[in-house]
């Protein structure tokens, strides 16, 4: 198995998924190990750092890649698998950020009324405890939370020459932020283009499902990452599969429609993991879905359709593909 390294210069960052050359060519097969930045782009550093003051809006989510994988051709399943997933760095950061998050006013949900706060909070990193300290900014609360590493931004080069900002969640992937992003998922996205583009970002310490304040425990991430590609059969929007669970990302606004997607899609899968005609396969989404909201403040809202395995019949998604990668991880140090 082929290895590569790779820690981006500042200048060599992706903010945009799409109209970006690739930053090297990968075989499938491939294990990755990458560094990534941190949603803010290091800007805030202490408790007396400010969004407004610190983080140009331009360059937020930098993403490290894109990547272009070798025979990724459009219509074409890319892989990618998370073997393991560090905290780069002894703090991660986050913050209130003026008319933007799912509780306060913002450019979309007008209100007369002022901004929320504006505070930024340090968490620290003991890597021996495997925690983050939370500190109170308007009081004296403090205690450890559980570090639960993810990754906000998985996602591949849009169709049609499209460019879309870091922010945004879409049928390419993108700015999910959903939690199942961790180590041992299996990500399945939808080739667009040649090569496929790939890129990751947005590490995230830990997150609520939500993201209600717009922003996580964002910290730099070492990340290590298996990347294979299924000839043909592109899913349209992501698919996740982890040990327990199938899960499907929709993302729009408003957020039923986000829903609606990722049930629709979950429908879809389940009648080819069954084999079994759609309608069975809906009645079966609306008696085993569990509808985790992953993000509610992005650009697009992202939903997750999870079925849990263990109810279902044993079946195999795209040729036990996720088994197969699981079993390599295991032998990575």
């Amino acid at each position: 198995m082929r290895e590569i390294s790779f820690k981006p210069e500042r200048s060599q960052y992706a903010y945009t998924f799409g109209g970006v050359r690739p930053v090297m060519t990968v075989q499938p097969g491939t294990l990755l190990r990458l560094w990534s930045e941190d949603a803010f782009n290091f800007a805030l550093r202490s408790v007396d750092d400010l969004p407004s003051q610190k983080v140009d809006i331009r360059y937020v989510n930098p993403q490290t890649g894109p990547f272009y994988v070798d025979g990724a051709e459009p219509g074409d399943t890319l892989v990618l698998h998370i073997v393991d997933l560090k905290p780069a760095r002894d703090f991660g950061a986050s913050s209130t950020i003026p008319f933007f998050g799912g509780l306060s006013a913002t450019d979309r949900t007008a209100m007369l009324h002022d901004a929320l706060p504006e505070a930024t909070w340090i968490y620290h990193v003991d890597s021996l405890r495997n925690e983050v300290g939370f500190q109170s900014r308007f009081g004296d609360l403090e205690f450890a939370l559980p570090i639960e590493t993810m990754l906000g931004t998985v996602g591949v080069a849009p169709p049609a020459g499209e460019v879309r900002t870091s922010l945004v969640p879409e049928r390419f992937g993108g700015n999910m932020d959903t939690p199942e992003m961790r180590a041992g998922t299996t990500i399945y996205l939808g080739v667009n283009v040649e090569g496929a583009l790939f890129s990751i970002g947005d590490g995230h310490y830990r997150q609520g499902e939500g993201e209600s304040c717009g922003t996580a425990v964002e910290g730099a991430m070492d990340s290590v990452i298996l990347v294979d590609l299924i000839k043909g059969g592109a899913p349209l929007w992501p698919r996740l599969e982890n040990d327990d669970h199938w899960m499907v990302v929709g993302s729009s606004r408003p957020m039923e429609d986000a829903w609606r997607i990722s049930q629709v899609e979950m429908v879809r899968w389940l009648s080819e993991l069954l084999g079994i005609h759609h309608m069975d396969a809906y009645q079966l989404v609306t008696q085993l879905s569990l509808v985790p909201v992953a993000n509610g403040v992005d650009t697009n809202y992202s939903v997750v359709t999870k079925i849990p395995k263990r109810l279902l019949p044993r079946t195999h998604a795209h040729g036990g593909m996720h088994d197969r990668l699981r079993e390599i991880a295991r032998s990575v140090r």
